[in-house]
């Protein structure tokens, strides 16, 4: 269990700020590396290839001296018609850590490798966690149940204790980790980093419309939907979202879309994870690290009283 050493510059929290479509862009990006955690976006959030490269430098030269690194997530898929084009861009800029979904390849592997970057890789079961370790992953990202987005289905505890028999990479959990106490627990239980999205929605510099916002933090665990219907793959998205579409939750279509129809729903159907009944606010980003640093040095303090 480790975090890998060109990770650890700047790292004053191990979290990553999750790449969410539609929500993730520079500003939230910077603000999370130079408050101190891994900010993240996906590369298909700028509409061409050339936007990407721009995002990118933009990025850069936001960065402050100390900051913590950045990424991008690919999806390695079929269905994603920019991929080799991506990827080519992100070996030339040599992105830090790239985070791949929906695929775990071993060129794309190679290929990040050959210039000394990182590849995280999102698994949502024990069956895909296998598949990537033989593509050769720095790491597994165990989106476990609850998260937001694509999510799996698998308590957490079970995840992470049956990953960890057969991988000895970096362990990264993802599903309803919302507080500086979420971090604490995850380290705890095996992870080397707390995967944090739905929080980081609601944050003010992130893309999603205000309303999008709102609703996440009025949101409970109850509030949350979890379903195929779509994007053809398994997530969770906020119930409201859904009936403001015109979509029953108890009465849920069985369609799969192609990645264009995808793009568009998830313009007006939003995703978060049951971790939503944490959120109460939408500080700025640097406010809520902050935050999430004093809420894990308390959550520390505490076990380590407990345990005298």
């Amino acid at each position: 269990m480790a975090i890998p050493a060109s990770l650890q510059k700047g790292l004053k929290l191990p979290v990553i700020a999750a790449p969410m479509f539609l929500v993730s862009g520079p500003d939230l990006v910077v603000e999370a590396c130079n408050a101190g955690v891994i900010g993240t976006f996906p590369s298909l959030n700028q509409r061409t290839t050339e936007g990407y490269r721009e995002w990118l430098h933009e990025i850069k030269s936001r960065l402050t001296p100390d900051a913590a690194p950045f990424g991008v997530n690919h999806i390695v898929h079929p269905t994603n018609p920019r991929l080799m084009a991506d990827m080519m861009v992100s070996v030339e800029e040599k992105v830090p850590l790239i985070i791949t979904s929906l695929g775990a390849v071993r060129d794309v592997v190679d290929a990040v490798h050959g210039y000394g970057g990182v590849v995280f890789h999102d698994i949502a079961n024990v069956r895909h966690a296998r598949k990537a370790a033989e593509a050769g992953v720095d790491g597994l990202i165990l989106v476990a149940n609850g998260a937001g987005g694509h999510a799996g289905v698998v308590n957490p505890f079970a995840l992470v204790d049956e990953v960890r028999s057969f991988y000895e990479g970096t362990i990264i959990l993802s599903g309803c980790l919302s507080t500086g106490s979420d971090v604490a627990a995850a380290l705890m239980m095996g992870a080397d980093f707390a995967y944090m999205g739905t929080r980081f929605i609601a944050t003010a510099e992130s893309q999603a419309q205000i309303h999008y916002k709102d609703m996440i933090v009025e949101s409970g665990s109850a509030d949350i939907t979890y379903t195929a219907a779509v994007s053809g793959i398994p997530a969770n998205f906020l119930t409201p979202s859904l009936k403001e579409n015109g979509i029953d939750p108890k009465s849920l279509p069985e369609h799969k879309l192609d990645m264009g129809e995808e793009a568009k729903a998830w313009k007006t159907v939003w995703s978060a994870g049951q971790g939503a009944a944490a959120v109460k606010d939408i500080p700025t980003t640097a406010e809520l690290i902050c935050r999430l640093a004093d809420e894990f040095s308390e959550a520390c303090n505490i076990f380590d009283r407990k345990r005298r």
